[in-house]
């Protein structure tokens, strides 16, 4: 499995490098999105990491580039804490999955398994027993009815329904959702409210065990 690797952070190209090539897939790396382009076009890879911040060329200008070829290439967005906006605009213009920095590499090898495994058919449905969600236009819905979810709940699900059968704890579901904004001093319980507010939404339609608590860790989605 060939992987390229689009950032301007050298370091961090070198440890993605140095950690994918431990387990064995084949890594080629650019630090601007022209040169991205020109690998993408000569090489075929099996799944591109992307950043959004890029010089010359941005990253949702490589994407919007890519898929205008029509190559189904899965791509993996690398985006800034709390950057909403970018995130959706990925999506819309044909990311697979998107990812917010700075991310655990433990994480990002989960994701990188979901793509692959995939095999190039992108399908932004998240599912979980009677709850589907869309992260393009950002629908959800329990057996077909609609539910309605503010931001903050929208990604939490989103974050769960990504990491369905692993438990995210409460302080990597924090960053996640509020980003460099959330202080664990004055928002310890913030995380457990939008949780509660959540469950009695999926409650009303008759679920409340979907979203299961992992004493002293955090939660989880696992049918």
């Amino acid at each position: 499995m060939n992987i390229l690797i689009v950032d301007d952070d050298s370091e961090l190209l070198e440890q993605l490098s140095l950690s994918l090539k431990k387990k064995h897939y084949g890594v080629e790396t650019a630090e601007d999105g022209e040169k991205a382009l020109d690998k993408i076009f000569e090489i075929p890879y099996d799944l591109i990491l992307l950043d959004i911040m890029l010089p010359r060329l941005d990253g949702l200008s490589v994407l919007k580039e890519i898929r205008a070829a029509e190559l189904n290439t899965p791509v993996l967005m690398l985006t800034a804490r709390g950057d909403v906006e970018d995130r959706v605009k990925g999506l819309d213009y044909g990311a697979d999955d998107y990812l917010a920095k700075p991310f655990s590499m433990v994480e990002l090898m989960a994701r990188i398994r979901a793509l692959l495994r995939r095999d190039g058919k992108r399908d932004p449905i998240l599912k979980a027993g009677a709850i589907h969600l869309d992260s393009i236009s950002r629908i959800v819905t329990w057996n077909t009815v609609p539910l309605n979810l503010t931001a903050k709940e929208f990604s939490i699900l989103e974050f769960l329904l990504h990491n369905k059968g692993s438990v995210v704890s409460r302080f990597n579901m924090a960053e996640h959702v509020w980003g460099n904004d959330f202080d664990p001093f004055s928002m310890s319980n913030f995380v457990d409210v939008h949780i509660k507010n959540l469950r009695k939404k999926i409650k009303t339609h008759g679920d409340s065990s979907i979203i299961r608590t992992v004493r002293g860790i955090g939660f989880i989605i696992d049918e």
